[in-house]
């Protein structure tokens, strides 16, 4: 599902396959990924072989990221509404408006495993190679009672 959010302009993408809403448990929260400065410099690297600039870790986004990434993971589902629309989850950041897009993910156990499929996807790659891109918040959180296991949210801004 491809939406777009032109007021700022955010694309909003989610590749969603076989999603079970039915679980609904408490997913313990992490701040990021193991090393969320290597996961940045992970996606410059990919967006430097497309001709981009380098993004860097920002706490707002990474705040939206883990809210995203537990929300997800306590429905036990992915949708980009969880825990409130796009919009509503990014104006709580106080975050100057602009360029804002997210990428979902669920049943992958390691950010390598979850950024290849997120370059597989048309529309997760094309937030990851979005030319205004320059900050990211990447975060997951566990739910031991999904089929997922673990989900995941970036989000990337200007």
């Amino acid at each position: 599902m491809l939406r777009r959010f032109t007021h700022p302009i955010a694309s909003l993408v989610v590749v969603l396959a076989g999603c079970s809403g039915a679980f609904a448990a408490k997913a313990p929260a992490r701040r990021a990924v193991s090393d969320d400065r290597a996961a940045a410099a992970a996606i410059s690297r990919y967006r430097a072989q497309h001709g981009f600039g380098p993004v860097q870790v920002d706490a707002g986004l990474t705040r939206a990221a883990a809210y995203a990434a537990r929300a997800n993971a306590a429905a036990g589902s992915l949708s980009h509404d969880a825990g409130g629309s796009f919009q509503a989850r990014m104006a709580m950041t106080g975050l100057p408006r602009g360029l804002k897009a997210e990428n979902l993910g669920a049943g992958t156990a390691t950010f390598e495993q979850t950024l290849a499929m997120w370059q597989a996807s048309s529309g997760h790659n094309a937030n990851l190679l979005l030319p205004e891109a320059r900050r990211i918040g990447i975060a997951h959180a566990d739910a031991s009672g999904s089929s997922y296991g673990r989900f995941w949210a970036l989000v990337v801004s200007q």
